[in-house]
């Protein structure tokens, strides 16, 4: 119940599928992609809730033209190992993904986050397991729910991830390609055939979407936001104003707390946007970390 996908059967076409390897870390073994220069600046990238290592499917290679690339499917997403569930929370995840990184040797000079990913490179900032630059969020989730309703969300996410019938609920959805592609369009994001189909493999998975649920209902950003104005890595927010998932206007609110924030803001794309406008988002990418790279390489 608790398996990743079948790496023989699910991703014998997995895109860059070359790079992929699989590590034993933190108790739990790891699908990661490691790509690019061999003695390049290291890069982390981290993908969000509900997505794996095929969301950065077409970013990916650019990125690897100057970095050597760290991407990783994270705890019970995609082809990693689901470790016990009280670790798929935001400290349990990022503790792990440090074992990872420790692991694999390597010193991220920058790293970039996809929605929940950059509140966990936050958190493993923090926590003192990555000392990056620079963290880039691509239309990062890092504001708590408020209120009653994100009390409410916090329990219904956790009657769900006790429930084991709604993983199988939620696959057998997945077979309905039309709901998927409306599943997309309700971020605000328009993504080719390809993702569209990568992501409804993904969601036939029980345990890709329990991985899932769990990750939701244990998700606590109250700490992380606390403690926001002690991180040392400078915070790169790209904003993509089509986002339907994460109100931009969250973004402005996390610079008005924390000036230091710099805000990159994108008038096209949705929550999507690195699936949708890749050249775009490496372009931007490389004009914020690529001058520090130069600096500690050169």
């Amino acid at each position: 119940m608790n398996a990743p996908l079948d790496w023989a059967r699910d991703g014998k076409d997995w895109p860059n599928r070359k790079a992929s390897r699989f590590v034993k870390a933190g108790g739990i073994t790891w699908h990661v992609q490691v790509e690019g220069k061999g003695k390049g600046p290291v890069l982390l990238l981290l993908h969000g809730t509900g997505a794996s290592t095929h969301s950065w499917r077409d970013l990916l290679p650019l990125l690897a033209r100057d970095y050597r690339v760290i991407a990783p499917d994270l705890p019970g997403h995609g082809f990693t190992q689901m470790p016990r569930s009280a670790e798929i929370s935001l400290p349990g995840m990022a503790k792990l993904l440090g074992s990872l990184v420790a692991e694999l040797g390597e010193k991220p000079m920058d790293a970039v986050g996809h929605s929940a990913g950059c509140a966990l490179l936050i958190r493993m900032a923090l926590d003192g397991a990555i000392n990056p630059h620079a963290i880039i969020g691509l239309n990062a989730a890092l504001r708590p729910f408020g209120g009653g309703a994100g009390r409410a969300f916090s329990s219904l996410a956790r009657f769900f991830a006790l429930n084991p019938l709604v993983p199988r609920f939620f696959a057998w959805q997945a077979n309905d390609a039309s709901a998927i592609r409306r599943l997309m369009e309700g971020t605000g994001s328009r993504i080719d055939q390809r993702g569209l189909d990568l992501y409804q493999r993904l969601f036939r998975s029980h345990a890709h979407l329990r991985s899932t649920i769990t990750m939701m209902a244990n998700w606590d950003l109250v700490p992380l936001n606390e403690e926001l104005g002690h991180l040392h890595s400078i915070l790169h927010l790209i904003v993509a104003q089509g986002d339907k998932a994460i109100s931009p206007e969250d973004a402005r609110h996390l610079k008005r707390r924390h000036p230091a924030i710099h805000l990159h803001w994108l008038k096209e794309g949705g929550h999507l946007v690195h699936e949708e406008n890749p050249l775009e988002i490496a372009a931007l990418i490389h004009d914020i970390a690529k001058p520090v790279a130069l600096r500690r390489t050169g």
